[in-house]
């Protein structure tokens, strides 16, 4: 797979590209594994904006991905490799031995028919899942558990990849693809191998529409509004808000603190990730 380029008959298409889907499967069919998703239009249960310029969109089913892979020791072949309308990495089909179907994000290098396992006795190859404590040090590994058992919340981005680089006591370090090192504890399972779809990244968009069937509707800038509307609107000519850039309930947007302070995990972060040119390389 790589990207498909069109011919420039509008000024959409000329600078658009897309990733060639033409070797993946139709999907969808499978539908004890979709659910309906309700559009909210950034609402909360009360009814208000919490989160703003979200609304419309393309219709989309959720396909329910297996995030544990606690599905031990039972061996399960790749049936179809499919598109995902609700992230950007693919995801796979398995059908287990014992007649069981699961999705799970497909990893790349992943092909139909291969077989996958899950477990402490697995194999370190791509596709299996095992517990940090069990996959040798300097291997590719995506889809992690921060809490055992809880399911994979870690690196699950298309074409995204962490390393393991150490391990003592209870506890693994991992090497996160902002750079940051962190530690998971052993018994958190990970997936071989690096997220697939890697192209991901050098999508062109090409024109505003296609934001808007993703579900994006137009952002304003406040400096561009009337100071009834925001805090940074209003000024004679084009002024530059004067003040620190900050939401229209007038919350700072940068270097405010944001993190919950009862769900810290300081204490696991072995270093912080680099702020530079470099951020994003995973080594």
């Amino acid at each position: 797979m790589g990207l498909k380029l069109y011919k420039p008959t509008s000024a959409g298409r000329r600078h658009a590209s897309t990733i060639d889907r033409s070797e993946l499967a139709p999907g969808g069919e499978v539908r004890s594994l979709l659910k309906t998703l309700k559009k909210k239009g950034g609402r909360n249960a009360h009814g208000r904006i919490t989160s703003r310029h979200r609304g419309g969109g393309s219709r989309r089913k959720y396909r329910v991905i297996d995030f544990k892979r606690d599905k031990d020791n039972i061996p399960a072949k790749v049936a179809a490799i499919e598109y995902d309308p609700n992230r950007s990495a693919h995801i796979a089909l398995l059908n287990y031995a014992d007649g069981e179907k699961r999705y799970i994000l497909s990893p790349e290098g992943l092909k139909v028919g291969d077989t996958v396992y899950s477990g402490e006795k697995s194999e370190p190859k791509t596709g299996n899942c095992l517990p940090l404590k069990n996959i040798p040090l300097g291997l590719s590994v995506h889809n992690i558990e921060m809490t055992p058992g809880k399911g994979a919340q870690l690196v699950r981005g298309a074409g995204v990849v962490a390393q393991l680089s150490a391990r003592g006591g209870d506890y693994a370090v991992i090497v996160m693809p902002s750079g940051e090192l962190r530690k998971i504890h052993v018994n958190c399972r990970a997936t071989l191998g690096q997220v697939g779809n890697l192209d991901h990244i050098n999508v062109r968009i090409g024109k505003a529409g296609r934001n808007r069937w993703k579900g994006w509707r137009p952002y304003v800038r406040g400096v561009a509004q009337n100071p009834v509307s925001h805090p940074m609107g209003g000024g004679e000519g084009r002024s530059s808000g004067g003040r620190h850039p900050c939401s229209p309930t007038g919350v700072l947007s940068k270097g405010g603190r944001t993190r919950n302070k009862r769900a810290l995990s300081n204490k696991f972060i072995v270093r912080r990730r680099p702020s530079g040119p470099h951020v994003g390389t995973p080594y």
